[in-house]
């Protein structure tokens, strides 16, 4: 078997090119928080029934699953002077920037079809960015364990959006607070102020690499089927998928559980989940560390485990001081920041795992499908969020459970709340590190897959490239 030349390792992405590029993140996260903890709840507590909110928000998500594939088929083969994913974030802006209008500026609407209709505008837009981002990332950073890192760095971004709308209360003096109905309308003019002023620094400061030359300008089905079937993809997409469910399974009842199940008031709520979403702003880069040195598919089965053991804790963790303010929620604060990251490994270390199929699959097909191949982890991401509050939902529904504003509950719909809140995490995360036994596209793999690839594009034959990580080409008919 031929052996491609070695090559020198990829060089580091810049630490203020990283910065500059996760901008965007912030915004979008806080974006993504609103709509998967608070919409819900907001829209419950203008009145809208549970069922009709569940059915809203799983109609936006199923069309929601079919736009990924259909915006990454357009955007793998986009070339404009630009660049190739730039100008999806310049497009997918002011969408957002409308949906959000719409969705929390109105102040909502009773109508189940205006609400699918201005959430689907929002998810489009956000599709468009996320996409965007997710797939210019993985052409931003080549190698191996310099993935971990950026995508470690960026997820890290992300919590400053998140922590900043929920802290809102705090620098407000309690005038503006994530969750307060009366609130929702401020926050959407601050995600539309911040969505077009984070997308411009991204745009101007992060290099946008064209697409490697010698590279067909179309791709056909079989170079997808091929891509998405390969072993190392097939076992992300269901990792991703179940995992989302696990982590996400909390996120649609999350305030119910805190209010009514631990007894805490809505500006508690709020500094809970400061220490569950600002524990990746240490974590996710941790995380990225300890990926370089135990390989990402290893770091991730483990922060699994960690995760079902903090997500046990935190159940068990008793209100010590009624009454005392901080000092009582200060033994929950500490669950919630270890439950939070345990979590906070999963979204970067998967989405770097995919950026090393990517190269396997350019190896193996001669393209480029970046895009493709992320839109299959988005769309599985969304699936699972609306999966798990069109289940949730319905079950509190059946169980009793009451969650507009100011509702008493009986002991029997709490407990039922409380049963929906510690096993589903538990189980899917589990299952969910199952999926990464046997898994082979490890460091060693991926640097044979860069050095094939560094020697096809440097002029080395491509047949005896692709041999070196693939086995022997077959013939052809026409060769026997």
């Amino acid at each position: 078997m031929t052996t491609a030349p070695s090559t020198p390792a990829p060089s580091k992405v810049p630490l203020s090119t990283v910065f500059a590029f996760g901008m965007p993140g912030m915004p979008i996260a806080g974006l993504l928080l609103i709509l998967a903890v608070y919409v819900p709840r907001y829209y419950a507590g203008l009145g809208v029934d549970f069922a009709v909110v569940a059915f809203a928000i799983l109609v936006v998500r199923v069309l929601d699953v079919f736009l990924d594939p259909l915006l990454a088929l357009i955007m793998d083969r986009t070339k404009t002077p630009i660049g190739r994913f730039r100008p999806w974030l310049l497009m997918g802006t002011p969408i957002a920037m409308v949906g959000v209008y719409h969705v929390l500026v109105m102040h909502g609407t009773n109508q189940p079809w205006d609400l699918i209709l201005w959430l689907l505008v929002t998810y489009a837009g956000n599709s468009m960015l996320t996409l965007g981002i997710a797939s210019w990332a993985a052409v931003l950073a080549t190698g191996f364990n310099d993935r971990s890192r950026v995508y470690g760095w960026t997820q890290g971004m992300t919590v400053v959006g998140s922590v900043g709308l929920l802290t809102l209360p705090y620098y407000t003096h309690g005038a503006v607070m994530v969750g307060r109905g009366a609130s929702m309308p401020t926050i959407g003019w601050i995600l539309i102020i911040a969505l077009p002023i984070t997308v411009l620094i991204a745009a101007l400061f992060t290099p946008d690499r064209t697409r490697p030359t010698g590279q067909r300008a179309r791709f056909s089905l079989k170079d997808y089927g091929r891509a998405i079937t390969l072993p190392a993809m097939w076992r992300i997409i269901l990792a991703d998928l179940i995992l989302t469910l696990g982590a996400g399974a909390t996120a649609p009842i999350y305030v119910y559980f805190f209010k009514d199940a631990k007894g805490f008031n809505v500006r508690d709520v709020g500094m809970l989940l400061i220490a569950y979403i600002g524990s990746g702003l240490i974590g996710a880069p941790v995380w990225g560390m300890i990926a370089r040195s135990l390989g990402k598919h290893r770091t991730v089965q483990i922060a699994c485990v960690l995760y079902a053991v903090a997500q046990a804790g935190l159940m068990a963790i008793p209100r010590v001081w009624p009454g005392y303010g901080f000092l009582d929620a200060l033994p929950t604060v500490g669950g919630m920041f270890a439950v939070g990251f345990m979590a906070s490994s999963f979204v970067p270390l998967l989405r770097a795992m995919v950026a090393d199929v990517v190269d396997e699959a350019r190896l193996i097909t001669g393209q480029d499908l970046t895009a493709l191949l992320y839109s299959m982890v988005t769309t599985t991401t969304k699936f699972g969020t609306a999966i798990i509050v069109a289940i949730i939902f319905p079950i509190l529904k059946v169980i009793g459970y009451n969650g507009k504003e100011g509702a008493v509950n009986t002991p029997h719909a709490i407990l039922g709340l409380e049963m929906c809140y510690l096993f589903a995490p538990i189980i899917l995360v589990f299952l969910g590190a199952s999926m990464f036994f046997g898994y082979t596209l490890d460091a060693k793999r991926h640097a044979e897959v860069r050095a094939a690839l560094d020697a096809r594009e440097a002029g080395v034959d491509e047949a005896a490239a692709l041999e070196t990580i693939t086995g022997p080409t077959p013939m052809t008919e026409a060769q026997r």
